[in-house]
């Protein structure tokens, strides 16, 4: 990868897991040292005897996003916000807030990580980043890497009436888009919004090189159709708006936890030990953030993390993510989950043209439905309940609906005006909307 060096630590700077060690143990005095700034941290952390090594760190206790949402806004903060480069907020939280802020410093190693893609990044390429901008970390995350680079950046957000699909479609085949981020379900809408205005995916956009994704659970199957719909590699992130960047993929598929810039730990919730590797729930501390330190912050998300060998030679461990996956849903005496049904779902032949599904987990019935054309409805459709069942032993109904269903044909064609606020309308106008330009 041909990446513009920091001091920060860089790939290829350690030879194995005792030298990385080194590394982590190097790094982590000045980390505790920053904690020890913050109000949460000073009160949690005995100045005397503050942790000096990895064995210290662990008698201290884990970090919570309850204990980030206590303390919103500015409770973490360990540098003086005059110090402060952004402001972060994480999605999907009830109460208050989970703030994270960053100094341009931490900036310089949370765009270097996220810029560790294996198929590389430059002044050639022209990268669509359709994640959200707007206080989430993701967008800006991206965008920063990518300029770190050279690329040109289109900011293209997912939450922005000034970006619907036909619009994402056209930027990505008329400015020879080569690098996308997104979660992977936008690159299932994209391929439908192309077909819808007459370009073939895995044709007609002959500069694509490669589909970032991360923000959600993806089965092996689903990013196989994805790759194939678009017939370029499908790569994955694995991250937080709380942390940045925290693994990559290799060119071998695997992810990798960036272990030179974060300490890593597994976590089991049923007995309160604490591990290296196996199956638990990822604990982070990352090693080069000072604004707002965190020390065994448990992101509450289900891994299962390897030291094995890699032939990648990037000595770092792998992690398999399964997010909250692993939560599901009753029916009889099963627990379905999203992950199971997705996998089963994508494993249906190409030729059926499934994108999008739903279910719903009744207390004796697993209810389905599948977009699919009328053709090939009714062999997808007992196809995929036959799989259901045999996965999962459970009551299944499986039920193909329309194209245009599930995805409305309008949210992939229609491309409304971005407007501006009015305050003076002519005699025939709408004034109901003065001064609301939505």
């Amino acid at each position: 990868m041909n990446q513009p060096s920091s001091n920060l630590p860089q790939l290829g700077e350690w030879s194995g897991p005792e030298e990385l060690l080194l590394l982590q143990e190097k790094q982590l005095q000045q980390t505790v040292a920053w904690a020890a700034r913050s109000p949460f941290y000073r009160e949690r952390l005995d100045a005397a005897a503050l942790p000096t090594t990895i064995a210290d760190l662990a008698a201290l206790p884990l970090t919570t996003k309850q204990d980030l949402r206590d303390n919103y806004p500015f409770g973490m903060l360990a540098v003086p916000k005059a110090r402060l480069a952004t402001y972060h907020e994480s999605s999907g939280t009830a109460g208050n807030p989970t703030p994270s802020y960053y100094t341009a410093e931490d900036w310089v190693d949370l765009a270097e990580r996220f810029a560790r893609k294996w198929i590389g990044m430059s002044a050639e390429d022209v990268f669509l980043v359709r994640t959200p901008y707007a206080l989430l970390l993701t967008g800006h995350l991206a965008h920063a890497a990518a300029r770190l680079h050279g690329a040109t950046v289109v900011p293209g957000d997912n939450r922005s009436l000034a970006m619907p699909y036909a619009r994402v479609e056209r930027v990505m085949h008329d400015l020879d888009v080569t690098l996308t981020w997104s979660v992977p379900t936008e690159c299932l809408i994209w391929a439908a919004a192309a077909t819808a205005a007459g370009h073939r995916p895995g044709t007609d956009f002959p500069a694509l090189r490669a589909l970032f994704v991360g923000g959600e659970p993806l089965t092996p199957a689903r990013r196989s159709r994805i790759s194939r719909l678009w017939g370029v590699p499908v790569i994955e992130e694995y991250g937080s708006t709380e942390t940045g960047s925290l693994a990559g993929e290799c060119p071998n598929g695997r992810l990798h936890l960036w272990a030179d810039r974060a300490l890593f730990e597994v976590y089991d919730p049923r007995t309160g030990t604490v591990r290296a590797d196996g199956e638990g729930r990822l604990v982070v501390t990352p090693l080069f953030r000072e604004a707002m330190p965190l020390l065994r912050y448990n992101l509450e998300d289900d891994v299962s993390v390897s030291y094995d060998d890699c032939a990648c030679g990037w000595n770092l461990p792998t992690v398999k993510v399964l997010g909250r996956a692993a939560f599901g849903y009753r029916v009889g005496s099963r627990s379905i989950t999203q992950y199971g049904l997705e996998e089963l779902v994508f494993t249906l032949p190409d030729s059926y043209e499934v994108l999008f599904w739903r279910a719903r987990a009744e207390p004796t019935v697993l209810r389905i439905e599948i977009e699919v054309p009328e053709e090939h409805r009714a062999a997808a459709a007992a196809e995929l309940a036959a799989l259901v069942r045999a996965e999962f032993g459970v009551e299944t109904e499986v039920v193909g609906l329309a194209p245009g269903t599930l995805i409305p044909h309008d949210a992939l064609t229609s491309m409304p005006d971005v407007v501006k606020p009015r305050s003076l309308f002519g005699p025939d106008e709408d004034w109901g909307k003065a001064l609301l330009y939505y």
